[in-house]
């Protein structure tokens, strides 16, 4: 009898039948979707486990397979399994020599994996099941099974504490035997080197989704990754590929670029022997003032550069800069930063609609051009050259708030570059404006603090030593707006102090002082008022209640005025080199500074829309460039059991 299988201090359950045969029919005849026999009821789930366990194979694929149906978008079903203590069981059986058992087995581990219990993710991870998966996936070689390996794990790394268990054990698994083999690169190009993967795109698209999410981990996750052999040049050769092929928009791509996007996080201090391609800042004496030296590192006189607001002089030999010839091909992480990755998200900034990828791609632009680095000033040139300033100022319009976020923070780094400058002072202004809150002409979305405190920083980095675009500023209703959020007394304590900072940079004009007086603004419009934030004063104290007006054409010790102020110590006038580059990209609901996470692949209700996961952000102290966040896969439904 079955009976006899279960240890005595285990479940009471009542038999299923009254001969063993009719226990395994019942099973049987559920999954083939047929009449189930005589004396025939549905086990409880105590017995469905004890199944597990059970000699024959046949019962424990069938108890598999049951329990994975029991588990679709059923999380009591779930907690209660784990309390049942069937995980382990079902760990387990990712070693059984036969196939339907072990695919049950996974089936149902990656339905338990899927969803807001964070406890079901524990406890697979607590009894080794990444390791058992790996072992799995190593001896796969069909697509179904494959699948759902990849898909479980795409599950388990939604959990920051399971992120660097896949990355220790899994990485290399996912690479070697999934991502290499079923993108078509190959390490060696020949004629025939084109894309394999079309037939397997659903599981390259889970072990790209999970290697994205772990991409969101610490910085040593992020090493690992960089520095995994082929696994870079396989995910752009995949995304080369689908953009060739019109696909610009699947989840494959999304994926891709999120990961490559994450990758590219702090890629200018992060990789190995960094300092090679660190630049020395411009020297502070000479960064001062409307003389301020170019970002390609040669001082312009007064009638070449930015002087007082004065048209630059156009230059051709100014608007190239080719990146260093190699002797080889750039391979690993080195492809990066490359000519390659650079044309990819530009394509996909014209090509794509997905608000993911979008974002991934404006966000791998901005990491980018983060830091005082040869290839930041290399990629910020080559962006003008081929005319991707347009597409990426065109995000802003977009409905999108992390979109919009994405491409102002992309926006703001490229102006470093002064000749970007200018042109995204002439096309960009008019819809960074219109994204601020309040006045006439403003956007029909309510922006996140967050978001309004990127665009008032690029706004002003835009500003700063760019007279014509302070003029644009003014013209299109911009000092109603900043003015407003200064003194309206319902904006947050951040957004006050960003836009009092833009408000200090276009008083430091004096040729437009005279305008802005007759137009009816006063000195004290240009000064801020800290007692009209809205909010209560955080635990930082504030010695000034108004920021000194600084006068642009006056001598100063001070760094130039698009070093950014930072938000805790408005008195300070020292700032990270790097910070000037980047933008912050919290969250407020964890500590995370990625993509998204979540449930996407049951497509319930997220907590948000993160590139990418809502299960955190990781917060640094300084400025950020934006990484993608987590999410997770899809259940597993066996369509022959889903209705009972």
């Amino acid at each position: 009898m079955i009976g006899e299988e279960v240890p005595s201090d285990q479940y009471y359950w009542a038999p299923l039948a009254q001969h063993e045969r009719g226990s395994l029919a019942s099973l049987d005849s559920l999954r083939k979707g047929g009449p189930p026999p005589p004396n025939w009821r549905q086990p409880e789930l105590p017995e469905v486990i004890a199944m597990l366990g059970f000699r024959l194979d046949a019962v424990k694929s069938n108890a598999a397979a049951y329990l994975q149906h029991l588990c679709y978008r059923n999380d009591k079903v779930k907690t209660d399994v784990r309390k049942l203590k069937g995980i382990p069981v079902l760990v387990g059986l990712l070693d059984h020599p036969k196939k339907e058992v072990h695919l049950g087995a996974c089936g149902a581990l990656k339905n338990i994996s899927f969803g807001r219990d964070q406890d079901n993710k524990i406890a697979i991870k607590n009894c080794d099941g990444v390791p058992a998966l790996v072992r799995l996936l190593r001896k796969a070689r069909d697509l179904d099974l494959t699948e759902v390996i990849t898909g479980t794990l795409w599950n388990l790394s939604s959990h920051d504490s399971i992120k660097m268990e896949i990355v220790d054990h899994a990485l290399h698994a996912l690479t070697d035997e999934v991502i290499i083999p079923h993108s078509g690169w190959e390490r060696e190009p020949n004629e025939d080197c084109k894309p394999r993967h079309i037939e397997w795109e659903s599981v390259l698209t889970n072990t790209a989704g999970c290697l994205r999410n772990v991409s969101s981990e610490r910085s040593e996750a992020r090493r690992k990754l960089r520095e995994c052999d082929g696994l870079v040049d396989a995910l752009i050769f995949i995304v080369q590929a689908e953009i060739g092929q019109k696909d610009s928009d699947s989840k494959l791509v999304e994926n891709c670029v999120c990961l490559l996007r994450n990758l590219s996080y702090q890629v200018h201090r992060e990789i190995p022997q960094a300092e090679r391609y660190q630049e020395a800042p411009p020297n502070v004496a000479n960064s001062t003032g409307p003389h301020a030296a170019s970002c390609f590192g040669a001082k312009k006189g007064k009638d070449e550069w930015f002087s007082r607001g004065k048209k630059p002089t156009e230059d051709p030999a100014n608007d190239t800069v080719d990146f260093p010839k190699r002797t080889s091909p750039a391979r690993g992480y080195e492809l990066l930063f490359q000519p390659e990755v650079v044309r990819i998200y530009i394509s996909l900034l014209k090509e794509s609609k997905t608000p993911a990828i979008l974002e991934a791609s404006a966000g791998a632009i901005q990491n980018l051009c983060a830091g005082r680095w040869t290839y930041g000033r290399y990629i910020r040139s080559a962006l003008r050259q081929e005319k991707a300033l347009s597409a990426i100022a065109d995000l802003l319009t977009s409905e999108h708030e992390r979109v919009v976020k994405a491409a102002s923070g992309a926006l703001r780094n490229l102006a470093v570059d002064a000749r970007n400058k200018e042109l995204i002072g002439k096309h960009a202004i008019p819809n960074l404006v219109k994204n601020l809150p309040g006045g006439q002409q403003s956007s029909s979305q309510n922006f996140s603090e967050d978001t309004v405190v990127s665009i008032l920083n690029t706004i002003n980095e835009v500003i700063a030593e760019n007279l014509e675009a302070a003029k644009k500023l003014r013209e299109t209703q911009g000092i109603e707006k900043l003015v407003l959020i200064n003194k309206s007394g319902n904006r947050s304590e951040k957004e006050v102090r960003a836009a009092a900072l833009v408000l200090q940079t276009i008083w430091g004009y004096k040729e437009l002082r005279k305008p802005l007086e007759k137009e009816g603004w006063k000195k004290s419009d240009f000064q801020v008022n800290l007692n009209n934030a809205s909010r209560s004063q955080s635990s930082h104290s504030y010695d000034d209640s108004t920021l000194p007006l600084i006068d642009r054409n006056q001598k100063s010790d001070k760094k130039p005025d698009r070093e950014e102020i930072q938000m805790s110590n408005m008195g300070s006038n020292t700032k990270s080199l790097d910070s000037n580059y980047s933008t912050l990209n919290e969250r407020g609901d964890h500590n995370r500074t990625l993509d998204r996470s979540g449930d996407l692949g049951e497509m319930e209700p997220l907590k948000g829309t993160p590139l990418m996961p809502d299960e955190g952000q990781e917060s640094l102290e300084e400025e950020l460039d934006m990484l993608v966040l987590d999410e997770e896969g899809d259940h597993v439904s066996y369509s022959p059991m889903q209705k009972i």
